[in-house]
């Protein structure tokens, strides 16, 4: 069947409904979704009915429009269109304008980088909210497997919560670094993005809530990670609450001293870390500082951090 009978067929379909829609249109978004981002048939045919369905809602229409949806745990090939149940478990902040949102999606099998791209124009996820989120395409890079969200795909908030199955990973190390962007900080409280001299690179001029993280280095000795310590979790590790970093912030007139003071804190000593690994940081769920290390042990640590950061 070519797509002009395809379109022919679902306007069919959606007369016995009662509903008129004209094939040009049908054939248009198929052929979009086809041709230009290279939708397989069967889902372009699934979206065609659906977003004409939300048009024209009419009692039977609803069972053209079954979805499958695949599980996070099974994404093992790259450039497949698919449909997720999925809820964001992480936003990041974009490295490029091109880029809306970067982050971290997961359903009960696991989780998976997904990137939103500017140009697509969809609604913002916001963390924590559950979305069913269609027509996604498949990416990998240096083996690891990611999706992306582009113009052919349809977000829906679900008013059920995705549980959220991950992996966590346990490491032992020294931190020898505080990255920049640590410390107090603001986000946006609409999509939860960090905002730079109250600016959200979505919502522009925002009056942003005050929130605490320490995105710290960690060596073992072989291997240095990224870890994300967040708010509940960098007061535990630096005996800072984030009362305490408002405070330490408007007597010095700096919102950078809560850093410091934290890094004070932190830098040289011994932890024991488990959390969720993302492509690039290991996300802190639970942690115990292991005994201190004698003054070599420190140097050597030092010296090394010197030679890699």
């Amino acid at each position: 069947m070519d797509l002009r009978e395809l379109a022919e067929d679902i306007r069919a379909r959606f007369l016995e409904q009662g509903v008129t829609v004209p094939t040009s249109d049908i054939e248009q978004r198929l052929n979009s979704l086809v041709y230009d981002f290279k939708v397989p048939i069967e889902e372009a045919r699934r979206s065609v009915v659906s977003y004409f369905a939300k048009l024209h809602p009419k009692e039977g229409v609803a069972s053209e429009t079954e979805v499958i949806y695949a599980k996070i745990a099974d994404i093992n090939t790259e450039d497949i269109w698919i449909n997720l149940r999925v809820r964001v478990v992480q936003l990041w902040e974009p490295n490029s304008p091109s880029i809306a949102q970067v982050g971290l999606l997961g359903d009960e099998t696991g989780t998976i980088k997904f990137t939103s791209w500017s140009n697509a124009n969809l609604p913002i996820l916001r963390d924590g909210q559950s979305y069913s989120i269609r027509n996604v395409v498949t990416k990998s890079w240096q083996g690891r497997f990611s999706v992306s969200l582009n113009k052919a795909s349809e977000i829906a908030p679900l008013d059920e919560e995705v549980a959220v199955g991950r992996a966590e990973e346990e490491i032992s190390g020294a931190i020898i670094d505080v990255q920049s962007g640590s410390g107090l900080v603001k986000r946006c409280p609409e999509c939860n993005r960090v905002v730079v001299k109250g600016h959200c690179a979505e919502h522009g001029e925002v009056s942003g809530v005050y929130d605490l993280r320490v995105k710290g280095v960690l060596d073992n000795g072989e291997i240095v990670s990224d870890v994300l310590f967040n708010r509940e979790m960098t007061e535990r590790l630096t005996g800072i609450t984030l009362e305490a970093a408002k405070e330490m912030a408007m007597e010095a007139l700096d919102q950078n001293v809560a850093a410091d003071a934290m890094k004070a804190v932190v830098i040289g000593r011994y932890y024991r870390v488990r959390g969720n690994k993302t492509p690039r940081w290991l996300l802190i769920t639970d942690f115990e500082e292991l005994p201190k290390m004698d003054e070599d042990e420190i140097d050597a640590v030092l010296k090394r951090a010197q030679g890699r950061l």
